[in-house]
């Protein structure tokens, strides 16, 4: 017997772009920028739908953004092979990977990303060590990684002396988009 391990996730997007995902005309294109925490791949909060109708307004109100009218979509995901980073044992194949990322770095006189932005959201140095873990597991003919799921600590803290934030969620990097069983509207 085979055991799954589902999450629901919520994906901000254009209106359009929602609607043709929902009526499956089309598939949500994977992240592949330079600053993606995770990695590369399809992200969605976790269990948290407000968090991913903030994220499409914000979105919406930057110049030049792709999102004029706000939207968010529903999705179950079977997480399959999950770098879980809520793990230890994850924790550890990270720390591995960053080593091997920096000397990398050495052997190549590259010069080693580094996370910035405000609350460090500009992830360059994260989103390496991650593809470097993605690129040593296919290299040592492991399973590849088809989710990546983490706990990301955001925004201005509740109250004062808080260890919690404001924006703190859970993300899920889809890496493998047979993993997305289906999509559907969330309730309001």
């Amino acid at each position: 017997m085979v055991s799954r391990s589902l999450a629901v996730g919520y994906h901000g997007c254009d209106l359009s772009v929602a609607e043709r995902i929902v009526s499956s005309k089309e598939h949500l294109r994977p992240s592949q920028n330079a600053w993606d925490w995770l990695g590369h791949g399809i992200y969605f909060w976790e269990d948290s739908v407000g968090r991913a109708e903030r994220w499409a307004n914000d979105e919406c109100k930057r110049p030049g953004n792709q999102i004029k009218n706000p939207a968010v979509i529903s999705a179950v995901i079977d997480l399959g092979n999950c770098l879980n980073l809520a793990d230890a044992e994850a924790l550890n194949q990270i720390r591995a990977a960053y080593d091997v990322y920096r000397e990398i770095c050495s052997r190549s006189d590259a010069p080693v990303a580094e996370n910035r932005g405000t609350d460090l959201r500009a992830r360059y140095l994260d989103c390496a060590v991650i593809e470097t873990l993605h690129h040593l597991r296919i290299e040592d003919g492991k399973q590849p990684f088809d989710t990546v799921r983490g706990f990301f600590m955001e925004g201005k803290p509740l109250y004062e002396g808080a260890g919690f934030r404001e924006l703190d969620h859970i993300q899920i990097c889809v890496r493998s988009p047979k993993r997305i069983i289906g999509y559907f509207w969330p309730r309001e």
